[in-house]
């Protein structure tokens, strides 16, 4: 059996503009101005660790858990009501054509956005596991939340199939020992991706998978 997992930032839904713009916006309330540079370290990473990177390691735990929240309560306000049109091209397509197979969520976003997401899409029906990047010890790159899915969905990580956009997110799948489609919502290429697509409507994906299908 072959088990599909999503990460949610850049798989799902198309965020990252809105991610940019709300951090940029966030980040002012302290009169912090942010760069492409530092647009550019967010792409894959918990909260915790882009509040460090932005604005120190002397922040109290408490206090870097109240402005990543803070942070993800704006994104939210700028998303509600416009799901639908950031989601991956296809996915929603794709998800029901395979709906018999076992998928999974794996995301390093706050279990708010997460929820905020699939409920909002009404796409939680499809996924038998959700995992957040505050149900593991070590965000990715660490492989932790990708063998943490394996384990729901009780598949074993050799036959397990990520989707994923950055490279801290491959980089945890190919630890965890499972093979990654690279989507090009954020990178034009991922290391060590067994195939790249730019969405869901691709059809060398769709061939690719029938293919793997067929050969267990």
């Amino acid at each position: 059996m072959i088990a599909l997992i999503f990460d949610m930032d850049g798989v799902i839904v198309d965020s990252n503009p809105m991610h940019r713009e709300s951090w940029a916006v966030f980040n002012r309330r302290y009169g912090l101005e942010t760069t492409e540079e530092m647009h550019q370290r967010m792409y894959g990473r918990r909260n915790d660790q882009i509040v460090r990177d932005f604005y120190g390691d002397e922040l109290s735990a408490e206090e870097v858990d109240a402005r990543g929240r803070a942070k993800e309560r704006v994104y939210r306000e700028m998303t509600a009501g416009r799901i639908e049109e950031v989601l991956v091209p296809g996915l929603r397509a794709f998800l029901e054509r395979h709906r018999d197979l076992p998928m999974a969520v794996a995301s390093n976003a706050e279990p708010e956005n997460v929820a905020f997401v699939l409920d909002e899409a009404g796409l939680r029906p499809y996924f038998r596991a959700v995992v957040d990047g505050h149900q593991v010890h070590n965000p990715k790159p660490h492989p932790d939340i990708y063998l943490r899915a394996a384990e729901l969905l009780e598949i074993e990580p050799a036959n397990c199939i990520v989707f994923e956009d950055s490279h801290s997110g491959a980089a945890a799948a190919v630890a965890a020992g499972m093979r990654v489609i690279g989507l090009c919502t954020t990178y034009v290429n991922l290391p060590e991706t067994i195939l790249t697509i730019d969405n869901f409507l691709s059809g060398d994906l769709e061939s690719w998978l029938q293919a793997q299908l067929r050969s267990v």
